[in-house]
């Protein structure tokens, strides 16, 4: 329903902008200077574009008031793509031992961590954290 009339409306402001262009500049907005058989008069009353555009005028901002509360009102559920999240890692069950991280001793459930491991020139190696 919302699509079907975002798409009227829309059909309506280019009417409406193609109306506006199609009329003689008469050299005044609004009926203001020009000559005095302007906006007021039984000619430009009954002008097809000037009806014309009234009329596709009134209809733009009926149905922009009706779309306004079309999407203020309804709301649909707004869904997340969960297809990207991290999985958290499953904690381990007590007592159960672990594989150690790349680069990691292992070690068993109780014993004491052991040292880091020396590299080629005698110093401790530290892996880093990410």
């Amino acid at each position: 329903m919302f699509a079907f009339l975002l798409v009227v409306h829309a059909i309506i402001a280019a009417a409406l902008v193609t109306v506006i262009l199609m009329q003689r500049s008469e050299g005044g907005g609004l009926g203001m200077g020009g000559s005095p058989s302007g906006l007021m008069s039984a000619r430009g009353a009954a002008d097809f574009l000037s009806r014309a555009t009234a009329v596709l005028g009134g209809a733009f901002v009926l149905f922009s008031i009706v779309l306004a509360v079309l999407a203020a009102t309804h709301r649909g559920t707004q869904t997340i793509d969960t297809s990207l999240a991290r999985q958290a890692p499953a904690a381990p069950a007590a007592g159960v031992p672990t594989a150690p991280a790349a680069g990691q001793p292992a070690t068993q459930p109780g014993a004491a961590p052991t040292a880091a491991p020396a590299d080629a020139t005698g110093n401790a190696s530290v892996p880093l954290a990410n």
